[in-house]
C-alpha cells in the first residue's frame, strides 16, 4: 500500500510539469461575441476594444496570455490575446472580439462551442 501511496504522489507532483510541457492550461465551453456597442470602451487592461484585433476576455488568466482557440463546429482556429476579464455570463467561457469571432467563423450574435490551450504566457 506504501508503494501504491508513493507512486501516487510522485504521479501528482509530475503532472503539472507535463501539462506545462504540452501547451499548458486547456478549457473547453461556449465563446460569445462582445456586442457591438462596446467595440471602442476600454477593457479591463485599459485598451479599447477594437473590432480588428483578435482579443477575448477570459475570467482568471493574465493580461497578455496568448490562447489558441478551436471552433469544435468548424474546425478553425485562431491566436487570440487576453486584454480584458469576463465574460459575465457565468455559461460562457470567452469572449470574443468581432475579429476574432470572424476568424473563428462566428457570426456577430452567435456563440459556438470552443477549445482552447495557452499558447504563450507574458
Amino acid at each position: 500500500m506504501r508503494k501504491v501511496m508513493a507512486i501516487m504522489l510522485l504521479l501528482g507532483i509530475a503532472l503539472p510539469a507535463w501539462a506545462a510541457d504540452e501547451g499548458g492550461k486547456t478549457e473547453r465551453g461556449v465563446a460569445a461575441v462582445y456586442a457591438q456597442k462596446l467595440v471602442g470602451h476600454r477593457t479591463t487592461s485599459g485598451e479599447k476594444l477594437d473590432r480588428e484585433h483578435l482579443t477575448a476576455a477570459h475570467r482568471s488568466l493574465p493580461f497578455g496570455t496568448i490562447i489558441e482557440v478551436t471552433n469544435r463546429e468548424n474546425g478553425r482556429k485562431a491566436m487570440v490575446r487576453i486584454n480584458d476579464r469576463g465574460p459575465h455570463r457565468r455559461r460562457i467561457l470567452l469572449d470574443l472580439s468581432p475579429a476574432a469571432a470572424q476568424a473563428l467563423g462566428i457570426g456577430r450574435r452567435a456563440t459556438a462551442p470552443v477549445e482552447f490551450h495557452v499558447a504563450e504566457t507574458r
